[in-house]
């Protein structure tokens, strides 16, 4: 199973504005929409160093696109941090903007879900989260100023976005590891036909007795990594009638 890493960075929206306070702003105010403008992936496992990263500094739109396209059609499953909202639906815009058909199917996992779902931390953010796990935090920079900066072509500024950008992957990558086996929705990594955990495709488990659905019971194992999973029926409770005779 092939599992991406994948993080974007966007544009704001240009608009015309009246004031700074309740605005509506209507459509035709707007100068120019959001757009992606970098974007930094890696395949799970993978050293830090082979991570990609293109942006529009230097190179067209799709030049800088057509990279993630390629490697979200090779993907099995794709990791993000609310990037069911946010990354997809931005990089989907811009490849039909392109005329691209849609890449190969993909299994989304988005951590933020698994977050907000398991646990009730003070910010679901990916930096507060991963400074409460000791993972680490986001690289730190001067803000809006350096979309700003960025948008400008500023060289120095587009280091900082890369270094950034590189960074929130490196996180996600090891919120990942932290958050297994809480994943509840991960896609099913047991294909070989043997026992093994679901989730990390480990064989390192242990037996740990029955579990009792409402007509069956289960062996239960947990793997070495902490997750829980249910092997072949053990039982059945299903009580089984004999069909009355129709005369």
């Amino acid at each position: 199973m092939k599992i991406l890493l994948l993080d974007i960075e966007t544009a704001p929206n240009l608009a015309y504005v009246w004031g700074l306070w309740d605005q509506n702003i209507i459509i035709d105010n707007i100068v120019e929409s959001g757009y992606t403008m970098c974007w930094a992936a890696k395949w799970l496992g993978e050293p830090a160093k082979n991570m990609h990263f293109e942006s529009i500094l230097g190179q067209s739109r799709a030049e800088m696109l057509k990279p993630i396209y390629d490697l979200l059609d090779e993907a099995d499953v794709v990791v993000h941090y609310n990037g069911r909202k946010f990354d997809m639906p931005n990089l989907n815009k811009e490849f039909v903007k392109q005329e691209w058909t849609p890449p190969s199917p993909y299994k989304q996992l988005d951590l933020l879900s698994t977050v907000r779902r398991q646990f009730k931390f003070p910010s679901n953010k990916l930096d507060f989260v991963c400074r409460e796990l000791g993972l680490g935090q986001k690289h730190h920079h001067k803000g809006m100023k350096l979309w700003h900066e960025c948008m400008a072509g500023d060289q120095k500024s587009w280091k900082t976005m890369k270094t950034y950008n590189k960074q929130d992957v490196v996180l996600l990558e090891q919120l990942y590891h932290r958050l297994l086996p809480w994943i509840d929705d991960h896609p099913n990594r047991s294909t070989s036909g043997e026992i093994n955990c679901p989730i990390c495709g480990s064989y390192d488990f242990q037996h740990r007795g029955p579990y009792h659905a409402k007509t069956r019971s289960y062996q239960r194992y947990r793997c070495v990594k902490g997750h829980w999973f249910k092997g072949d029926i053990i039982k059945s409770s299903r009580k089984i009638t004999t069909p009355l005779a129709i005369n």
